[in-house]
């Protein structure tokens, strides 16, 4: 999708001479685009659910709220939290998991704690314990398993023996490395409280957060969750909105020609928008190519395009 838009991006500026959008120039408005369009699915979701509460939106094909969410969850996703220190969690970044969040739907505790030990012996995506009796202890397929030392979390695949379990993910490297296995069948929702309020909840015998309901703040680049008994690797895991990634149209440069779109690039990255956006795509990038070559028509013509787009699924209502 990206070269197509470029192509035509370029075209529409070339057609009366108003000016050539390097590729740097282009990745860069085609990110602020890409990150309207992705904010607008959000705002248009909750028109949508007002027109529904108002009997004013249809069904089946004309199920506009439905498209909406399909399009929202390709960007839901999981991640296991990287603890920071106690009972503080990194919340979702490029560092720690990999993306950023754009809004939590759900964080998640792993409350019951089948085992805490130390690992024997290496072998590949497996962890190893003679000490232990992993079928007494009752663990199953699915039981989250997480490093003490590197924070690395993944599951069991099959319980082989009382002291192996197979694993999703390699992450043991070496004996003697701390390791916490718990149970995937007791899985509790946090709730979200202001800073202000936890030191109330915190404070009552009746209202204080438990394993059996938990709760956590939000502090800077952290989630302090309680009680502070959760303060585990492995024990967290956030549900969220992720940012779409940053587009990236790659190339090769020709001696004496234009760049030539080259999508083998490390780097390259297409639009994680659907098909039916591109044309929104296109109409934006147009209007920050108007302002930087500081032409007027341009921009309106980007603009009035824009604004007379026929409704579309993950258009304004």
């Amino acid at each position: 999708m990206i070269n197509s838009i470029r192509n035509t991006v370029l075209s529409t500026l070339n057609k009366n001479n108003y000016g050539y959008i390097s590729p740097a120039d282009f990745n860069l408005y085609a990110k602020q685009a890409q990150l309207e369009v992705y904010d607008e699915y959000f705002s248009n979701y909750n028109k949508t659910i007002n027109m529904e509460n108002m009997r004013r939106s249809g069904n089946d094909y004309a199920d506009i709220g439905q498209a909406l969410s399909e399009t929202m969850e390709y960007f839901l996703t999981s991640n296991f939290l990287i603890k920071s220190t106690t009972n503080n969690f990194f919340i979702p970044s490029i560092t720690t998991t990999g993306d950023e969040a754009y809004m939590i739907s759900r964080l998640s505790v792993y409350s019951t704690l089948i085992i805490n030990s130390t690992n024997t012996s290496v072998l590949s995506v497996s962890l190893i314990d003679s000490s232990a009796d992993f079928i007494t202890l009752g663990v199953q397929v699915g039981d989250i398993v997480s490093n003490g030392t590197t924070n690395q979390v993944t599951t069991v695949v099959n319980v082989v023996n009382a002291t192996t379990l197979l694993l999703s993910q390699d992450i043991f490297g070496v004996t003697g490395i701390s390791y916490f296995i718990y149970s995937a069948a007791n899985i509790k929702d946090s709730e979200k409280v202001s800073a202000g309020k936890i030191t109330m909840l915190n404070n009552s015998m009746l209202t204080a957060p438990s394993l059996l309901f938990p709760a956590y703040t939000q502090e800077s680049s952290v989630y302090r969750v309680y009680p502070t008994s959760i303060s585990n690797p492995g024990q967290i895991q956030a549900t969220y909105f992720r940012y779409p990634k940053d587009p990236k149209w790659t190339y090769v440069t020709l001696l004496g020609g234009e760049p030539s779109f080259d999508q083998s690039q490390p780097d390259y990255q297409d639009f994680e928008m659907p098909a039916e956006d591109e044309f929104k795509l296109i109409t934006k990038i147009l209007q920050y190519c108007g302002i930087s070559i500081r032409e007027l028509q341009v921009v309106n013509y980007a603009m009035g395009k824009e604004q007379r787009e026929q409704p579309t699924f993950s258009q304004q209502q």
